[in-house]
C-alpha cells in the first residue's frame, strides 16, 4: 500500500474513531444530565432552584466528559461544539464554563495538529481560500491567531497551516491559548446569561458573536481578493 493511501486510510480511521468517542461521551452526558433535561423540558416557577440543586450533585467526571466532548468535536472537521460550549456556561457558570470550553478547545487543536502529518488531505481542502490566506500571511502567527478566533474558519485549517509552516510547539500552543479564548469566553458567559435570564449579559455575548462574524466577513473578503489576485 502506498504512503498516500495509508495516510488517507488513517484519516478515515481517525475521523470514525473521533465520532465514536463523541457518541460515547454524548451518551454518558445524557445519562448523567437526564434529570436536568427533564426539568428544562418541563419548566415551572422552581426550575432554576431545581437545576442548581441537580447540577451541584454532579461529580467532577461530568465536567470532564463535557470537556472531552468539546475537544473531540473541535478535532473532527465539519463538526461544531458551540452548543456544548454554551451548555458548559449554563451548567457550571461563567468561570468554570470558560475553563471547560477553553481547555477543551485547546486540547482539540493540539490533538489535530499532532496528527496532521500522519494523514492526507484532499485537493479541495488544500485549495480552500481561508487556507490560502493563512499560508500567505506576512505575519503568520497573527493570521493563525485570528483564524482561531473566528468561528466560521475551521480550526483544522489553522492547525494544518501551523504544521505546514513548521510552527514550534510552544508558539503553536500560545496561538491556540490566545485565539480560542474569545469564543470560549462568549459561549460560557452566554450560557450563564441564558440560565440567569440576564438580558444585559446575553446582549453582551451576542455583540461579541457579532464582532467575531464581522471579523469573519472581513477575512472572507481578504481571502477572496487574494485568491482573485493569484488567478
Amino acid at each position: 500500500m502506498s504512503e498516500t493511501m495509508t495516510k488517507k486510510l488513517r484519516k478515515v480511521v481517525f475521523i470514525i474513531g473521533g465520532i465514536l468517542v463523541a457518541v460515547i461521551l454524548l451518551y454518558l452526558l445524557y445519562r448523567d444530565y437526564r434529570p436536568e433535561i427533564d426539568v428544562l423540558m418541563h419548566p415551572d416557577s422552581h426550575t432554576k432552584t431545581k437545576l442548581l440543586y441537580l447540577i451541584r450533585q454532579h461529580e467532577v467526571r461530568d465536567s470532564l466528559f463535557l470537556l472531552g466532548l468539546i475537544a473531540v468535536l473541535n478535532a473532527i472537521p465539519g463538526m461544531s461544539n458551540s452548543v456544548f460550549c454554551i451548555l458548559a456556561g449554563l451548567c457550571y457558570g461563567p468561570w468554570i464554563g470558560l475553563a471547560i470550553n477553553w481547555a477543551g478547545n485547546i486540547l482539540g487543536n493540539c490533538i489535530v495538529e499532532s496528527l496532521i502529518k500522519r494523514v492526507d488531505f484532499s485537493h479541495r481542502f488544500k485549495k480552500n481560500k481561508f487556507l490560502n490566506w493563512l499560508m500567505n500571511q506576512k505575519h503568520p502567527s497573527l493570521g493563525m491567531t485570528l483564524g482561531f478566533m473566528v468561528p466560521v474558519i475551521p480550526s483544522v485549517l489553522v492547525d494544518y497551516t501551523a504544521a505546514r509552516l513548521g510552527t514550534p510547539a510552544n508558539k503553536f500552543l500560545s496561538m491556540v491559548i490566545v485565539g480560542m479564548f474569545p469564543t470560549s469566553f462568549i459561549y460560557a458567559f452566554g450560557g450563564d446569561a441564558i440560565f440567569n435570564g440576564d438580558f444585559k449579559k446575553l446582549a453582551g455575548a451576542l455583540i461579541g458573536i457579532a464582532i467575531l462574524f464581522i471579523m469573519a466577513w472581513w477575512l472572507v473578503g481578504m481571502a477572496s481578493k487574494k485568491r482573485q489576485g493569484e488567478d
